[in-house]
């Protein structure tokens, strides 16, 4: 129970800061994906079913805030959870490259999805233009910003853990 309860405020903390401190501390309109670290960070560290449903949470905020329907950036977040937590047995929990190459590639995805749904249905095909004047200043504030933080949920998790065991043996 601590655990859901630590995830939903991480959830909040981030998105509040994303939202609003970031909207006006931003470097050309380009701020990190504090979401989509969030949800990375818990789909590896504690497998799909968690970073799935942090993904479910993190994008059910994002839609109702920014999306114009429920539910796309809902999925594509679940997805991305989902699609991390494979990498759960698949190394070091103190390692940061794996998760900046993991964050780099997720930041990929993302914006390519958005790109498609947003800009390429609608016939808008500067795709060079949106790649490297969005998309790639995106992905490097976004991985710049994991190094740092995932640290801290990394320090988060194990708290939690050694909490959850001292609990189960009284």
């Amino acid at each position: 129970m601590r655990r859901i309860i630590s995830i939903f405020i991480l959830i909040i903390i981030s998105f509040l800061l994303q939202s609003v401190l970031f909207s006006f501390q931003n470097v050309r309109g380009i701020a990190p994906n504090l979401l989509l670290i969030l949800t990375m960070s818990f789909g590896i560290m504690r497998g799909r079913r968690e970073g799935m449903l942090t993904g479910f949470f993190c994008g059910f905020l994002y839609d109702i805030f920014f999306g114009t329907l429920i539910g796309p950036y809902m999925f594509l977040f679940m997805i991305i959870g989902y699609l991390n937590g494979a990498f759960h047995k698949e190394f070091l929990m103190e390692d940061v490259l794996m998760p900046v190459i993991i964050i780099i590639v997720d930041e990929i995805v993302f914006n390519f999805v958005i790109y498609v749904a947003a800009f390429l249905l609608r016939n808008r095909t500067h795709m060079f233009y949106y790649m490297t004047h969005i998309v790639l200043p995106q992905m490097l504030f976004t991985a710049l910003a994991t190094i740092i933080i995932y640290r801290f949920y990394v320090f988060l998790n194990k708290f939690l853990k050694k909490r959850a065991g001292e609990n189960e043996v009284v």
